[in-house]
């Protein structure tokens, strides 16, 4: 009598193949043996990098500069009012400072996955990887990293304008994830508290720009209220 079909239990397993696990267990032991992956982030990523990781360092990148000229509509701004957020413009003689995350095992797709999401879907950048130079004076060679930048190809960049305008903008853009001037202020005090020693001439005036035109709305806001407040004589 032949055996029944419905019994593969009986039948005998053929051998693992070579270097694959054979179990939950041994799929995970494989995730831990892969090559870590770093992650470079210069703008919000600094301060809400928002997936798992298992180290950061403070560092820079080489032949970048920072610039907020990319347009938000959903993270810092809306389709009706597009906030400022930073992308990284091509320069040989500039560095750009960040932060860069430390990947390993199955923290590599599930931050990979969510990156693609936020920066790329939502935000329009595209990867690219770089050499990374950790702040530590005992460091070693440069790590290669995997950068998120967004281009002039796509569809949210604004480009260039001055530092005037570009606070203006931000003074009155806000999305989901905060008002548009709190992207800036963080970014400014990353820099300010993580790598005093770095310049970005770009970032800090915008902020000093911000500054000068917040007293100036909060007046106007103010003179506008006293104004409504005050009875106004009839005609006649």
């Amino acid at each position: 009598m032949k055996g029944d079909p419905q019994l593969p239990e009986e039948r005998p397993e053929p051998p693992p193949r070579p270097g694959l696990p054979s179990s939950p267990s041994g799929q995970a032991e494989g995730a831990e043996l892969m090559a870590p992956v770093w992650i470079f982030g210069y703008g919000s990523l600094v301060w809400r990098p928002g997936f798992e990781f298992t180290s950061r360092k403070v560092g820079f990148i080489r032949g970048y500069s920072r610039r907020f000229w990319q347009g938000d509509t959903f993270h810092r701004g809306s389709e009706k009012m597009p906030g400022r957020v930073v992308t990284l413009l091509e320069d040989c003689g500039a560095c750009t400072w960040g932060v860069a995350y430390e990947v390993r095992g199955e923290q590599i797709a599930a931050s990979l996955e969510y990156l693609n999401m936020r920066e790329a879907v939502l935000g329009g950048y595209d990867t690219k990887l770089v050499k990374f130079h950790p702040q530590e004076k005992d460091a070693e060679e440069p790590i290669l990293a995997l950068v998120y930048i967004a281009t002039p190809q796509n569809p949210s960049y604004l480009g260039p304008a001055s530092e005037e305008d570009i606070a203006a903008q931000i003074i009155v853009s806000s999305g989901c994830a905060g008002h548009n001037i709190e992207y800036l202020l963080r970014l400014a005090d990353f820099m300010r508290y993580f790598c005093p020693q770095a310049e970005d001439k770009h970032l800090f005036s915008i902020e000093e720009a911000l500054i000068s035109i917040l007293p100036c709305l909060y007046y106007t806001e103010e003179s506008l209220e006293e104004t409504a407040s005050v009875p106004q004589k009839s005609k006649g």
